[in-house]
């Protein structure tokens, strides 16, 4: 683990004359700091709001940004107004590092909630660790971030990636032999989480003797599918699987479209959990499936409001995954800060630490508890798109609709 720098409380001066006191009402005259008188709590978060990963990344904000709201609603956290300092990453390793620096030892924020992806929570981990400060993340699923040794880490969603298609393995090895699909084609980007999403489920067929008959890796930038989408159709696999984010997705499937490769199966990672995702594709998401960590009709503390203000803020919306994750995130951090009583800089973060590593939390993905390296103890659902609607269709006891076994054409 890294040495982690010391960095003290944050202390604010404000110097009031003696007419312009009156004028500053609401600000405290003097030496102020999280436990006598500032009165915001600050978080910083870096995002990718352009780039490789905006629209998952401005799902994320909307998760933040209404957790924030509800809180204040509800007189602040520990009595204090939060405020959000959210920068822009680019989708870029390199500036999510140096925005998280920035954020804690410039800005000297409060608190940080996580990145979305793998790859930026990998890159901004080691920072965040430096500083002795509590990272609850909302979409670093790779085992790779669990390897690293941070215990200041905690991932706000049911299971990491490598067991995000568990129930649908099993559902596949319950069906009869001759239903069964015999092989299965690979394409993924080059990405922590859609690899290891798309990989976990791969070593869990492979090992149950099911063939792979095509493996398909590309760079998180690409948009030109056809090369992979014809090399997907000459292996004519009876089960599809995209490592995926959104955009590149939608690109691989219109590109197997034109080729006319029709699996009996299709299972892709995050874009299917997205609205945009049927606006993109039409009739053609039918039948398709996704591991989610998230269902707006489970039967959670605060998931029904959750959805009902998500709906209000837009235009009726139905809750995406990347959403209710950011805001299970902010339930999670919330949770500890009530409990320990602080939020700043300092002693009180390994406060926090240590309390979330000895605690559970009902959040609106259920209830969450992690090992020692922030990997959470519960299961994904399966959803397939049913009659347009995104539905869960495992595990059975949680369906809202029954699973489809053979994809309809696309």
């Amino acid at each position: 683990m890294s040495r982690r720098r010391q960095v003290g409380t944050r202390r604010t001066t404000v110097a009031c004359a003696t007419l312009g006191c009156a004028a500053l009402a609401l600000a405290a005259c003097g030496d102020g700091d999280a436990e006598s008188g500032d009165d915001t709590i600050e978080i910083g978060i870096s995002l990718p709001l352009t780039g490789d990963f905006s629209e998952p990344g401005e799902g994320v904000r909307r998760g933040y940004e209404l957790w924030a709201e509800m809180v204040n609603e509800e007189g602040g956290l520990l009595g204090r107004r939060v405020e959000l300092n959210i920068l822009d990453d680019q989708s870029n390793a390199d500036r999510v590092v140096a925005d998280y620096e920035a954020l804690i030892s410039q800005d000297e924020v409060d608190l940080v909630f996580g990145p979305f992806s793998s790859r930026l929570v990998l890159a901004s981990a080691r920072v965040v660790d430096e500083y002795g400060m509590l990272f609850v993340e909302p979409a670093g699923a790779s085992e790779e971030i669990f390897e690293a040794g941070y215990d200041n880490l905690f991932y706000a969603a049911p299971a990491v990636a490598d067991d995000h298609y568990n129930y649908l393995f099993d559902y596949i090895m319950e069906m009869p032999e001759e239903e069964r699909p015999d092989s299965v084609a690979y394409a993924s980007m080059d990405d922590p989480l859609a690899q290891g999403t798309a990989y976990g489920l791969k070593d869990k067929l492979e090992e149950a003797g099911i063939e792979t008959v095509a493996d398909e890796v590309y760079p998180p930038n690409t948009t030109e599918f056809s090369g992979i989408a014809a090399q997907l159709a000459e292996a004519d696999a009876d089960l599809l699987v995209g490592g995926t984010q959104y955009q590149d997705a939608v690109n691989l499937i219109v590109a197997v479209q034109q080729l006319d490769y029709q699996p009996r199966m299709a299972a892709f990672s995050t874009a299917p959990t997205l609205p945009e995702f049927s606006e993109a594709l039409g009739d053609d998401v039918e039948g398709i499936l996704a591991p989610t960590g998230y269902s707006a009709a489970a039967d959670y503390p605060t998931n029904a409001e959750f959805v009902e203000r998500i709906a209000e803020r837009y235009d009726g919306r139905i809750p995406s995954e990347d959403e209710a994750n950011a805001f299970t995130t902010g339930q999670v951090v919330q949770a500890a800060v009530e409990a320990v009583g602080c939020a700043e800089q300092g002693e009180c973060q390994q406060k926090l630490i240590d309390w979330l590593h000895e605690n559970t939390v009902d959040t609106v993905v259920g209830p969450l508890s992690w090992d020692e390296a922030g990997r959470p103890d519960s299961a994904h659902f399966i959803q397939q798109h049913v009659d347009g609607e995104p539905e869960i269709v495992l595990p059975e006891d949680q369906a809202t609709a029954d699973f489809i076994d053979v994809k309809p054409e696309w």
